[in-house]
């Protein structure tokens, strides 16, 4: 989460993280600082291509999106499935009522409440090789 006032290198700098999934670091979601009121309250997002583009000491809340919508802890599963169809993202914000941001579904979320949850186990047709149980290969 950045302030409006953060840079867009800082921002770059954040995204590039090694911790951060890629999914994370494809956007940046902007909240208003502990020192603003109301404090927290989500602001919109960057996404990463827009990063990229924008000259690196513009700030952030210039080229912040705040078109997109946002989700809820209460939404559904298959609102949360239309939702990353209809706008092509692998991230999306999640806020409470009161717009606070509270954090980030990613599609690798979405997909471990989708799939069973031993869909990784002998997988073959994931072999590149084609080899049906290579030693060390993926699962």
């Amino acid at each position: 989460m950045l302030t409006p006032d953060t840079s867009i290198a800082e921002a770059l700098a954040r995204v590039r993280d090694p911790d951060l999934t890629p999914a994370l670091a494809s956007m940046v979601f902007v909240a208003r600082p502990p020192t603003a009121t109301p404090t927290g309250h989500y602001l919109g997002c960057v996404h990463l291509q827009r990063l990229l583009r924008d000259p690196p000491a513009e700030l952030v809340g210039g080229v912040v999106d705040t078109d997109l919508l946002t989700l809820t802890p209460e939404t559904p599963l298959a609102a949360v499935t239309r939702y990353f169809a209809a706008y092509n993202l692998v991230c999306g914000p999640v806020v409470d009522d009161e717009n606070h941001l509270l954090g980030a579904v990613t599609v690798d979320d979405l997909l471990d409440h989708l799939l069973p949850h031993d869909w990784r186990v002998d997988m073959p047709e994931l072999d590149p090789s084609g080899a049906p149980d290579r030693p060390g290969g993926p699962r």
